[in-house]
């Protein structure tokens, strides 16, 4: 039944204006004081969490490195495509000589790719890289030259390489045969974005590892940071296609089937030097702790400047990193012998890059 029902019009007027008339003073200094609490509260809920984690961070940055954390003589340079495109001449050579003297540089992990989303490599596109492995050993004797090679892998709403297509897998062992015929002495796989527990980067592994065994070459990998928080990868798939991390499960699954893997300890959002230290720490000791000790480890150094929320320039420094690698190595496993960090990369590095990693690695 309408309530308006057997009223008069002048009553309906009057119970639609009451309806109407704004709520008494002290009605609305409540409303008002409710918003702002849940406000807070929402603030508090996001922030007390954030702050913690910082905390605990900065507080993994404090102490000192062991006495004896510092190079292995196990570590490695990433190279631009310029060296085996033709851009680069003797000159440039004998100028990368002198600044690797002196320094516990033994890979270079030269950019010569990328790979073709079917796994082929065409050769022109690294037409030098004879001459620049021949320069390497001629004036840089003992440091060994990899195939740095990689693609995007296809996810929902991009194209790129299909790991679970088996002539894919297929192609990209024929294409690592390929540069080894060349002369370069490893293959260095950066395939992006990786999913944590992906089954198919694991075959693809056992299947180049035999390659390169009955070759005598290296084969290594630039891997995904590790959870920082339990399952933190699984949460952020929730949110996003670009898996961030990797389970410290499936890192150990991939360093048992390489000889050398590079964790890319940068681009992590930390928004300080003690904040991004202690996570760089943080990483290197999870990662010990599943790597085996007949694999290399080498944590990255950010050898570049940006400045954008996934990499803060003013906090993701060199000495930042190495002091955090250091503590890590120090907490974890002070004698590990295959241990090293990996420097990324050479077009981008600053003298002061250069500077720190020898004053404070090198030593």
């Amino acid at each position: 039944m309408d309530r308006t029902e057997g009223t008069t019009p002048a009553e309906a007027a009057a119970e639609v204006a009451a309806q109407d008339a704004p709520a008494p003073e002290g009605e609305g200094k409540r409303r008002r004081r409710w918003i702002r609490r849940t406000a807070l509260a929402v603030v508090l809920v996001l922030l007390v969490p954030l702050l913690a984690v910082l905390t605990a961070l900065r507080i993994n940055y404090t102490g000192d490195p062991a006495d004896g954390t510092r190079t292995r003589d196990r570590d490695a340079l990433w190279l631009g495509h310029a060296w085996v495109d033709g851009r680069k001449k003797d000159a440039d050579v004998t100028a990368l000589a002198r600044r690797l003297k002196d320094t516990g540089i033994r890979d270079l992990y030269v950019h010569s790719g990328p790979l073709e989303h079917d796994g082929t490599l065409p050769k022109s596109v690294y037409p030098k890289a004879r001459w620049f492995i021949e320069a390497v050993h001629d004036k840089i004797p003992g440091v060994r030259v990899q195939a740095f090679l990689g693609d995007v892998l296809a996810s929902e709403d991009s194209e790129g390489m299909l790991l679970n297509d088996p002539d894919t897998r297929a192609a990209v062992v024929r294409s690592a045969r390929q540069v080894l015929d060349t002369g370069y002495e490893g293959i260095h796989l950066d395939l992006e974005p990786m999913p944590s527990g992906d089954r198919d980067f694991l075959t693809l592994l056992d299947s180049l590892r035999r390659e390169t065994r009955s070759r005598d070459a290296q084969l290594s990998v630039a891997a995904h940071q590790i959870d920082p928080l339990p399952a933190l990868h699984t949460v952020f798939g929730l949110f996003t296609e670009h898996p961030k991390w990797w389970s410290q499960k499936f890192f150990g699954q991939v360093a048992r089937r390489v000889d050398q893997i590079a964790v890319m300890s940068y681009d992590t959002a930390q928004p300080l030097e003690g904040t991004y230290g202690g996570y760089v720490a943080q990483q290197t000791s999870l990662a010990l702790e599943v790597t085996p000790p007949s694999t290399d480890l080498l944590m990255g150094l950010p050898f570049y400047y940006e400045s954008n929320f996934d990499h803060w320039g003013h906090a993701e420094t060199v000495p930042a990193a190495v002091r955090g690698v250091r503590l890590g190595l120090s907490r974890t496993d002070a004698d590990r012998a295959r241990f090293g960090v990996a420097l990324y990369i050479d077009f981008a590095a600053t003298e002061a890059d250069w500077r720190a990693y020898k004053e404070d690695w090198v030593g």
